[in-house]
């Protein structure tokens, strides 16, 4: 197969190569992002493992979502910054096909977790009697393992699919990644099939989420109008506005990326537009729930003085 040749000579990774000065400037801005986002996301996994105060369902998923965001951005972030940073912009098709399969079980894993944590909030605000029964330690557990199922069950068929089609010797990737979309586009057969699997797909896991999320926070609005003080309808606002920032600025950008005809795919704004929800939206959940979240704060600080004033003990 003329396919197979990719296999040995591995896809060039284009990157924002045909603008110098711009990668040389993304190249800083990508690494400071990335720091942060390292900084910022493992933060929010230690805090929510040792704090026992924030041992609850919404810091459970919180964590979760963490993990995820830190591994999709380790995923791709590293090998985009050594392709921009040298000449040789070569990716080995085997260490392409593993970035295909992970980050998109990763972003499909996000996509299910976002959706939980809007339910989770419905319960909280919605049903806060009930709250207890309904998010109990066994169905979290199952919640998140579904996600993460669901991510790996979609990634793998996708993947599969894609990584079959032949390119016949094309090997350029003009992107920053290996994407579905960008890898379908490559292909020189007729790709009818692989364009629907991947318009499904992009329903199942950004469309039906989204709509439960707006449902959820349909009732949660309403719920909130009927609180009759005004520094508690605040801070229920505050804590489910969170959450919904994320969720428009991640579904927003991802569905720009895979609800649009593959073929009417502006390579440009795809570039930025992957660029965005994989490397600044994984930063916007450590920097919104910590900055923004008094629970995050206190136990962050408690974590601290107590690392501190230990040691002065001793």
């Amino acid at each position: 197969m003329k396919s197979n040749n990719n296999s040995q000579e591995g896809f060039i990774l284009l990157g924002f190569s045909d603008k110098p000065q711009l990668e040389t400037i993304l190249f800083g801005v990508i690494l400071v992002f990335y720091i942060l986002n390292l900084v910022g996301n493992i933060t929010i996994i230690l805090v929510s493992c040792l704090d026992f105060k924030l041992h609850t369902p919404m810091y459970f998923f919180l964590a979760n979502l963490s993990f995820v965001d830190l591994s999709l951005t380790t995923c791709i972030v590293p090998q985009l910054l050594v392709t921009m940073g040298k000449k040789d912009k070569t990716m080995s098709f085997s260490g392409c096909v593993v970035q295909l399969y992970v980050s998109h079980s990763l972003g499909s894993t996000e996509c299910i977790i976002l959706a939980i944590m809007a339910y989770d909030r419905y319960a909280a605000v919605c049903r806060p009697l009930h709250y207890a029964v309904i998010m109990h330690p066994q169905l979290c557990l199952w919640l998140a393992v579904t996600a993460w199922l669901s991510g790996l069950v979609t990634s793998l068929i996708q993947g599969s699919l894609t990584i079959q089609l032949p390119m016949c010797g094309h090997n350029q990737l003009d992107h920053i990644c290996c994407e579905v979309p960008v890898l379908i586009r490559l292909a020189c057969v007729d790709t009818t099939f692989n364009e629907a699997e991947l318009f499904v797909a992009s329903l199942l896991f950004l469309v039906v989420p989204v709509s439960l999320i707006l449902v959820s926070y349909g009732y949660i609005a309403q719920a909130i109008l009927r609180i009759k003080s005004t520094s508690g309808r605040h801070k229920a606002f505050g804590t489910c506005s969170s959450h919904l920032m994320v969720v428009i600025i991640f579904y927003g950008t991802i569905i720009f990326m895979y609800l649009r005809p593959v073929k009417n795919q502006s390579k440009d704004q795809g570039k930025f537009v992957s660029l965005f929800y994989t490397v600044v939206t994984p930063l916007l959940n450590p920097v919104i729930y910590t900055l923004r979240n008094r629970d995050v704060k206190g136990a962050l600080k408690t974590l601290v003085l107590g690392k501190i004033l230990v040691p002065e003990k001793l």
